[in-house]
């Protein structure tokens, strides 16, 4: 990014900090797992395809930061995410055919 910006890396890293409030690589990792939740909560793909699309180069390695950022493994999370719909997408079912 810093070449990008043709600027040196302190230099970008300074700008980039006092610009947006944290760090370049603080700002990376909040965006990749932003995405990675929403694909989660979506149930777009499995863990390993996710890793890949927001840069991980392993799924293990996407594990570990997303466990270490949220709390929960990712396969947890998704699974969390989605019951509650699940689940009231059959209480409305089971309510509506009394």
């Amino acid at each position: 990014m810093a070449k990008e910006a043709e600027l040196s890396r302190s230099a970008f890293f300074e700008r980039f900090s006092c610009a947006v409030g944290v760090t370049p690589m603080e700002y990376l990792l909040a965006w990749r797992m932003a995405l990675a939740k929403n694909m989660l909560r979506q149930n777009e793909s499995g863990v390993a395809e996710i890793a890949e699309r927001v840069g991980y180069g392993s799924a293990s390695a996407f594990s570990v930061a997303f466990t270490r950022y949220v709390g929960l493994p990712p396969a947890r999370y998704a699974r969390e995410q989605t019951e509650p719909a699940t689940l009231a997408a059959s209480t409305r079912r089971s309510s509506t055919e009394r």
